[in-house]
């Protein structure tokens, strides 16, 4: 194996090293998957307007989510069951990167409120609640595998709280099990109870409209985090980079917009900032990664975007993230004449 020179890299590695069911759970979208084509393919038709003659010998990335200060403004996503991966799973990850903790919401109340003490004890800081999964999208690759967990895997974090076991099923073992245990009520009332039960942060996950924003905003929440479940849901939905500036322009100001999906190098992070994201989130390539080469890939990964992301500052003649502005970047509905205002 050569060296690896980007993010993109260690999927290839990943898909020699996997079983085939796991890699393609870990790989695949929902139905013809153009969406999930399109979450990078839209990174790569913004362009940029970069600055000259700017003095960048010195360039600060820190930032700050939610009360806490992080050296740059590029977190782990909250991804299931990376111990298919690798043997050392959410361990690796989150001795690579103080991650944030993510919950789904289960049909029985107490279920939810254990799993939110555990959190809270982990000393997890904040809360994710995917929003975007009443069901579990069509996602064909698991289909044909009839993919199930692995027998020397558990999830570890349901233990004790009676939800039954995966089972092989006609189709995907996942998919029937997460039938039986998602609350597909689960609503705008659910988001306001989470917040009686715990001080957390609650970030919303899964908004990709003006309208969820601004239901965001009014039911407490925290932060938002514009993802479409990496393309596992619903196929044909934008492209998150797409969906970005319509959220951010929803929220006004009231609440951090954070953004996954599709992030594979540091001018995508720059782009996702200068469309109004406070931070980015990525999934994939830290799975890929952690199978490649468990705690070290994903610190490799890390570095690689945060040597990409400090290169595209410097370049672009920004010495902090507040001067990353929306002038720094031509979108696609700019060059249809649609400018925002330069100011």
């Amino acid at each position: 194996m050569g060296e690896i020179t980007n993010v993109t890299e260690y999927q290839a590695i990943a898909k020699q090293k996997l079983p085939k069911m796991i890699y393609d759970y870990y790989a695949s979208g929902a139905e013809d998957e153009w969406t999930l084509q399109e979450n990078r393919e839209a990174f790569a038709r913004i362009l940029f307007r970069p600055r000259i003659l700017i003095d960048v010998s010195k360039i600060d990335m820190a930032t700050t989510v939610l009360g806490f200060k992080i050296s740059m403004p590029i977190m782990i996503a909250p991804s299931a069951m990376q111990k298919m991966a690798h043997p050392d799973g959410e361990y690796a990850t989150a001795r690579a990167a103080s991650a944030a903790g993510t919950i789904m919401v289960y049909k029985d109340r107490r279920v939810v409120e254990q799993l939110v003490r555990r959190a809270e004890r982990a000393g997890f800081k904040a809360i994710a609640l995917t929003v975007d999964t009443p069901r579990l999208g069509r996602r064909e690759a698991d289909i044909k595998n009839r993919f199930v967990l692995p027998p020397f895997l558990t999830l570890k974090n349901f233990e004790g709280l009676e939800l039954g076991k995966m089972d092989q099923a006609s189709d995907s073992g996942l998919a029937s099990y997460v039938a039986g245990q998602i609350d597909r009520t689960l609503s705008w009332k659910d988001v306001k109870w989470l917040q009686t039960i715990t001080t957390l942060p609650i970030l919303v996950k899964g908004v990709i409209t003006a309208e969820d924003t601004r239901l965001a905003v009014e039911n407490g929440a925290a932060g938002i985090i514009v993802s479409n479940h990496g393309a596992r849901q619903l196929d044909y939905v934008p492209a998150t980079i797409s969906a970005l500036e319509e959220v951010v322009k929803a929220a006004r100001g009231q609440l951090p917009v954070f953004l996954d999906g599709g992030v594979r190098r540091g001018t995508d992070v720059f782009k996702a900032l200068a469309l109004g994201a406070a931070g980015v989130f990525i999934g994939r390539p830290v799975v890929f990664s952690l199978a490649a080469a468990g705690e070290a890939g994903v610190r490799n990964v890390l570095q690689m975007l945060r040597d990409e992301f400090e290169l595209t500052m410097a370049l672009s003649g920004c010495t902090s993230l507040a001067d990353i502005t929306r002038n720094h970047v031509i979108t696609e509905a700019d060059k249809l004449g649609v400018m925002p205002s330069r100011l």
